[in-house]
């Protein structure tokens, strides 16, 4: 048959059937879903409408994460798929959709935010271990992260996903 996207097959708002005018048409097509897995990555093309190109991402193990509230935004591996509001067999099959709660390495993340304020993120102290090496900085660098060192309080929460090197992220984009 096929799958298809119109509104003809429906019935009215009052409950009443339509009769049928015509058959499918090429414009109210529709695809099989991508089911996009974790895996190393594989995208194939399709062809659309107007010789137009779509990619299917088939497997993906990376991907482009936001730090909203930081503006900060890098490319990094996804490491887990957690949560999932629609459907459990997603988590259990590790399917990317949509607003899905994965886990992501902290790392570039982590990295971003110690170069940003001087500041260990997620990291625990330990006593006695106090071993900093100086990197070489301009006075007029040091006064901005000493400036920035004011603001650079996050979470407890954060802070443990910091420690364990897992950040948890919710997928924004249908990949």
């Amino acid at each position: 048959m096929g799958i298809s996207r119109d509104s003809v097959h429906k019935r009215r708002k009052t409950g009443g059937k339509r009769p049928i005018v015509r058959k499918k048409r090429k414009f109210e097509l529709g695809r099989p879903s991508a089911n996009t897995k974790m895996g190393p990555k594989r995208i194939r093309t399709v062809r659309t409408m107007g010789g137009n190109t779509k990619f299917r991402a088939l497997r993906l193990d990376t991907g482009n994460f936001s730090w909203a509230s930081e503006g900060v935004t890098r490319k990094t591996r996804i490491l887990d798929v957690v949560y999932n509001a629609s459907n459990n067999e997603l988590v259990r099959t590790k399917t990317l959709v949509k607003n899905a709660v994965i886990q992501v390495d902290s790392t570039p993340f982590r990295q971003w935010y110690e170069a940003h304020y001087g500041v260990t993120a997620g990291r625990k102290k330990r006593m006695g271990e106090e071993k900093k090496e100086e990197i070489s900085q301009s006075t007029h660098v040091k006064r901005k992260i000493a400036a920035r060192k004011e603001d650079s309080k996050i979470g407890q929460l954060l802070d443990d996903q910091f420690s364990t090197g897992r950040l948890y992220a919710c997928i924004a984009s249908r990949p």
